[in-house]
């Protein structure tokens, strides 16, 4: 991946991060506020929801800031793991927020509770639509520049539009509830709340696992590897590839290539070999780096 491409995914996911953060504040605030004016736990809980995102969004911001530094003496494979590595910090504050959540809802049981103003639903379905925009937008991004840490927030805005729609439900039984006089209904809200954060802790157990895997080394299987084998068994030269291992390294990989050769060729024609085995596999940019391991070819391979 050239300089210039790497300067556009950068603005590009970085970007993508401060829709995030922009639209997270506003969220949080419109729903905080509203939440405590309309006495809705479950719109409350959202807006807490909405206000880890803009953490999630900011920790997005640094690791591919992070990310984007070229390799140095300590980290001669680059520096994309950062994304991933923000990735698990999103998901565990998505978990915690979760766990937050539920504790809190689970209190309220023991305390009076008010039926909520009917205000609460507008600034519920305010918050669903564009949750559901900021979501579609990012995962579209984060897909297309590979960047974990964008698709892992990404989620995290589905996963407040999924705590919306079940503040919707809680919010509107427990008014109903209220206006005819089925008290138990009103606790709906709450039990909302509830709901609300199991999907949030799913959410960020299910990231924060695939970010763990993806951090340890990770080696493409080998269907995602077919392009790769054939490009380099293209090369002129290359009369078999021995091992080819393509690990994950944030949004792009780093390959370990074993190629065998003509045995009475001259350590200078292995050596050409190798580099253009090293350059067609690097040409479309996705992958960063490739190590070469040039092995004498037998019969006894066949």
């Amino acid at each position: 991946m050239t300089s210039q491409d790497q300067d556009i995914r950068y603005k590009k996911v970085r970007f993508g991060a401060w829709i995030g953060i922009t639209g997270n504040v506003v969220l949080a605030v419109l729903k905080g506020i509203i939440g405590m004016l309309a006495d809705s736990r479950a719109l409350v809980a959202d807006a807490v929801h909405s206000a880890s995102d803009v953490v999630g969004s900011v920790a997005v911001l640094i690791g591919i800031r992070a990310a984007k530094q070229p390799p140095d003496e300590d980290h001669p494979y680059g520096h994309g793991k950062a994304e991933t590595v923000t990735a698990i910090i999103v998901a565990v504050l998505l978990f915690v927020v979760g766990l937050e959540i539920a504790i809190s809802a689970v209190r309220s049981f023991y305390e009076p509770i008010a039926v909520p103003g009917i205000i609460a639903i507008y600034a519920i379905l305010f918050s669903i639509v564009v949750k559901e925009l900021m979501f579609r937008y990012k995962i579209f991004l984060g897909k297309k520049y590979k960047s974990d840490a964008l698709v892992t927030d990404a989620w995290h805005h589905r996963s407040d539009v999924f705590s919306s729609l079940a503040a919707l439900v809680g919010v509107g039984a427990s008014i109903v509830g209220g206006n005819i006089g089925l008290d138990w209904l009103v606790y709906m809200d709450p039990a909302a709340g509830i709901f609300v954060s199991l999907l949030i802790m799913k959410m960020g157990w299910k990231l924060g696992s695939e970010a763990i895997h993806n951090t340890l080394d990770h080696v493409l299987h080998e269907e995602d590897t077919v392009e790769m084998f054939e490009k380099a068994g293209r090369v002129k030269g290359v009369m078999k590839i021995d091992e080819l291992l393509a690990r994950e390294h944030g949004h792009y990989v780093i390959v370990d290539i074993k190629i065998a050769v003509d045995p009475q060729i001259t350590v200078e024609e292995g050596h050409s070999i190798g580099k253009e085995v090293k350059k067609e596999l690097m040409e479309d940019g996705y992958v960063q780096d490739v190590r070469v391991h040039i092995n004498p070819y037998t019969r006894e391979e066949t």
